[in-house]
């Protein structure tokens, strides 16, 4: 690790979970004088197939801090071994009920069940993960009002972290359809100039380097070391990846935090950075998903 002279600003760990409630509380707010003028409560659905542990927890986290702003909640679980069908009639019941704004099928599926035919399933004006093409081709042609609940977190943090990003060089790492693509397209938008970083990319190091702002979405424990990181720039840190360090288990991001730290301008850790913004900002898809419906 660098050591830092006298002179220089020391870093800032930018705090998700701080963040994410600040905005859960301009969410629980907004909800509240909405109700009061007579609109509906918003209403999110989550559906869980099956018990994996991580996806129950996220469930109930999403569940947790939903109910926390005020909107109307509901969980159906599914058994993992349900067919496409039952899964398909549970989707197509929600799109129809009135008091269902925000619909969240919690993935990775079982095996079995087709992911791509849910998103396609789920009706765009509810798809509060933003995934559907009509959602993704929105967003391409900045039109978007439901977006990727992690870009869009991201972006959350960027804005409230630095203010104005436009001229910025964004970089970002990773090109996936759930993070890095929407991640791009949405720094684009604000007037950031935009590269993109993946697995065929030459010198990938080198062009990290020229980043004001460099946003880590690949799924590689600590990749990124100071080597990838221009002084000053602002690192945002999507991955979560578990390994096993002295026999404890523990998640780290695709930033090696303890190299990169010094020599950045502002950081978000692994855990509760990215994280918990991605939470809070699927609680302000549903309550945009319900003002369009509302229109």
């Amino acid at each position: 690790m660098q050591t830092k002279t006298p002179t220089e600003t020391p870093v800032k760990v930018i705090d998700g979970r701080q963040l994410s409630d600040l905005l859960l509380e301009e969410m629980t707010q907004e909800v509240k004088e909405r109700t009061q003028k007579g609109y509906p409560q918003p209403g999110l659905a989550v559906v869980l197939v099956g018990e994996d542990p991580a996806s129950t927890i996220y469930v109930r986290n999403k569940i947790r801090s939903a109910e926390k702003a005020g909107l109307f909640s509901l969980v159906i679980r599914l058994d993992a071994s349900c067919s496409q069908q039952a899964l398909d009639d549970v989707v197509v019941e929600l799109n129809e009920r009135e008091d269902i704004h925000g619909i969240l099928v919690q993935l990775p599926l079982p095996k079995h069940l087709s992911e791509a035919r849910i998103i396609n399933l789920i009706d765009p004006t509810k798809d509060v993960d933003g995934f559907h093409p009509v959602n993704v081709g929105l967003l391409s042609s900045g039109q978007a009002k439901l977006v990727p609940c992690t870009p869009l977190g991201c972006m959350e943090i960027l804005e409230r972290e630095m203010g104005d990003v436009s001229g910025k060089h964004a970089v970002v790492i990773g090109r996936s359809n759930i993070v890095g693509k929407p991640m791009a397209n949405l720094l684009l938008q604000a007037n950031c100039t935009v590269s993109i970083v993946h697995s065929k990319t030459i010198d990938a190091a080198a062009l990290c380097r020229q980043a004001d702002i460099l946003v880590a979405a690949v799924g590689v424990a600590e990749l990124v070391d100071q080597n990838w990181v221009k002084p000053g720039a602002v690192v945002i840190d999507v991955g979560i990846n578990a390994t096993e360090i002295d026999g404890k288990r523990k998640l780290v991001g695709d930033v090696n935090f303890a190299d990169v730290a010094d020599k950045c301008r502002a950081i978000t850790p692994v855990p509760g950075g990215v994280g918990p913004m991605t939470i809070a900002c699927l609680i302000k898809n549903t309550l945009t998903a319900a003002k369009q419906h509302d229109m």
